[in-house]
């Protein structure tokens, strides 16, 4: 039950830094008015808005951001997640630009699509065969239509609070009440065959794949915009058993955990396959028009014009910038560098899993104000009355609702930006440091510190 004595208070806190948060980014205040009567809500994207105004930033490299007015940050964001060894990483940059000077896009078929596609088919568990696409979105598009060509079914589940971008089939789910479309515009209709089930939770798993059809279940291997939430032991193992039984196909959705918790992703970090993958934000460098899909030879084939002549026996897939080669070469550079130091990933899931377990402990010692998710480099941050195994309890179970409000704008001020306002989940790179780690928690320890004066008040 949320203690309205609790939200008055923290909703005071709010206040009081915001105007700390006013005085020390008045350029950004000023360029979002400017914003608002250009682009709509003043940004590029909603999630990028947060109270008062959002931050405007102008630069970045390595691990640090900085703001219109100059301030620095510790960037735990990272460009959505795609900026694995920091921004800008400079040996990245000479080879696009390189690369760039011979033509930005060339509009045929190039040798360094065909390198990298070669690359990515050995590193990754299962994917026989590959294709680009301009976005994480699209992958996602063409990789459930290509499920649905294979299996010749209609129906779809996917993961409560999973996140795959916004086309049309899946943009359901994705917030509370998890049902229905999640945007307007979008008729009912355009969802009708996506079934929503909870994570964790094999017995509604198996129910919908039981009573209908399913041409595949997609979901993220570890739960990003919902709260990066861990699949609980086993849990994988069985969702696999449990698709092949229904004769489903299970496609993972690698977005984040591609290149993140292991060079082969989740499949490789769980050691369960799938049918079908889906890379995006890593798998471009750093640069726009990030985005794969792969999967095993015999799916993969559906998409074959050479074997498949006529547009209508075959699946789709296209897109004028897709396979242009400054993405490529900037995934290319990137991923060949992971592969050469595949050691990284020991220190960098060791680092950031010893975070978790620090700051799991610190919320114990504060009473269970808070519970800390993650694995490797994914953490998420809730406050809640118990740890969410699930999008849903990370929501229900929330103990109030401006406290995530108020640790957001305690976390700037601090020197801290992370993604999003009301869920807070870091995305660290490679290049962060001890020190920045500690500084992280150490800001949660304060924040900590004046909500537990707070809380007591308020009893």
């Amino acid at each position: 039950m949320i203690n309205s004595s609790i939200e008055r208070e923290l909703g005071e806190l709010w206040k009081r830094l915001s105007l700390e948060y006013e005085k020390k980014c008045p350029r950004s205040k000023e360029m979002f008015e400017r914003a608002k009567s250009a682009l709509p809500g003043g940004v590029t994207y909603h999630i990028r808005h947060f109270k008062p105004y959002p931050l405007f930033i102008e630069r970045a490299k390595g691990s640090r951001v900085w703001d219109v007015d100059g301030n620095g940050y510790d960037d735990y964001w990272m460009g959505h997640g795609a900026h694995i060894l920091g921004h800008s990483p400079d040996f990245v940059v000479k080879s696009v630009n390189e690369v760039a000077s011979k033509g930005t896009h060339l509009g045929y078929e190039n040798p360094y699509a065909l390198e990298y596609a070669e690359l990515l088919t050995k590193i990754i568990p299962n994917l026989d065969l590959i294709k680009f696409t301009n976005s994480g979105t699209e992958a996602n598009m063409y990789a459930t239509r290509l499920a649905r060509a294979y299996t010749k079914r209609k129906y779809v589940v996917k993961i409560e609070g999973g996140w795959h971008g916004g086309y049309d089939a899946l943009h359901i789910g994705v917030t509370p009440p998890y049902a229905g479309p999640e945007s307007l515009g979008l008729p009912e209709d355009f969802v009708k065959y996506t079934l929503v089930v909870p994570f964790n939770d094999l017995a509604s798993l198996e129910e919908a794949l039981r009573r209908y059809e399913v041409a595949a279940v997609i979901m993220e291997p570890v739960l990003g915009a919902g709260g990066c939430i861990a699949p609980e032991k086993g849990y994988l193992r069985e969702v696999r058993r449990l698709v092949d039984e229904h004769g489903a196909l299970l496609i993972f959705d690698e977005v984040i955990t591609g290149f993140r918790l292991a060079l082969g992703g989740g499949q490789e970090y769980f050691n369960v396959k799938a049918d079908i993958v889906v890379l995006g934000k890593i798998v471009g460098g750093g640069y726009p028009g990030a985005g794969a899909f792969g999967g095993r030879a015999e799916v993969m084939e559906l998409l074959d014009q050479v074997k498949r002549s006529k547009a209508r026996e075959r699946s789709f897939h296209g897109g004028t910038f897709t396979g242009n080669p400054v993405t490529i070469t900037a995934g290319y550079t990137l991923v060949k560098y992971l592969v050469e130091n595949k050691g990284l990933y020991d220190k960098f899931n060791e680092t950031w899993s010893s975070a978790i377990k620090e700051l799991d402990k610190l919320c114990d010692e504060y009473d269970r104000l808070c519970w800390v998710t993650g694995v490797g480099s994914m953490l998420g941050l809730h406050f809640t009355t118990e740890r969410p195994i699930n999008a849903r309890m990370a929501h229900e179970k929330r103990w109030s609702h401006k406290v995530l409000d108020a640790f957001h704008m305690y976390a700037r001020l601090n020197g801290i930006l992370y993604m999003m306002e009301h869920s807070p989940h870091l995305l660290p790179s490679m290049v962060h440091n001890e020190e920045q780690r500690r500084k992280f928690i150490e800001v949660v320890r304060k924040f900590l510190d004046q909500l537990t004066r707070i809380v007591k008040a308020a009893k």
